[in-house]
């Protein structure tokens, strides 16, 4: 932040930072059902759904609230099957599909941290292929940025009035 004071003929501005220490909150991560599934993708939606409701069911077994899970990614790719074709008398056929893949992510916030370890083995015992993005982070970071902000003006402030008070200025507005 800079802080200006102004005399008759001259001005100057200082500025601070103000830095603020958090401990961590919550705890969030991230787990995925992977299916592979035939042609028939109502079929594979309907397995990955199940693994991932089981999954989900699970974590909200363990005490995390609904608003602490949300479904991150949804993504449906087929599989192909390419022939080899490498004779130049050979008529290639075109690619097929042959099945599809499909991706369910979910993110979880975690309040109480004494759960994380439960939580991380038993989704995979619940139907996720992976976990991932274990990150430990402060729910509500506008706060501290607001402290830091209010540290970094009073610092500021107190630069400029020895400034001003050196040079014989008068002290302006922030």
């Amino acid at each position: 932040r800079s802080y200006e004071a102004v005399s008759e003929t001259s001005s100057f501005s200082t500025s601070a930072e103000g830095k603020v220490i958090a401990i961590p909150d919550i705890a969030q991560f991230s787990f995925s059902v992977i299916t592979q599934g035939g042609v028939s993708l109502q079929d594979t939606q309907s397995e990955n759904t199940n693994k991932a409701n089981a999954a989900i069911s699970f974590v909200k077994s363990k005490g995390i609230d609904t608003k602490d899970i949300a479904t991150q990614g949804y993504s449906v790719e087929p599989r192909y099957q390419y022939y080899n074709c490498d004779r130049e008398d050979t008529v290639c056929p075109p690619y097929e599909i042959v099945g599809y893949t499909i991706t369910q992510s979910v993110l979880v916030k975690v309040r109480d941290f004494a759960n994380i370890g439960d939580l991380l083995s038993g989704v995979v015992q619940n139907g996720a292929n992976t976990v991932s993005q274990l990150n430990f982070t402060v729910e509500d970071p506008l706060m501290l940025q607001n402290q830091a902000r209010e540290k970094a003006i009073t610092i500021a402030r107190a630069k400029a009035k020895s400034i001003a008070k050196a040079g014989g200025f008068r002290l302006g507005k922030l």
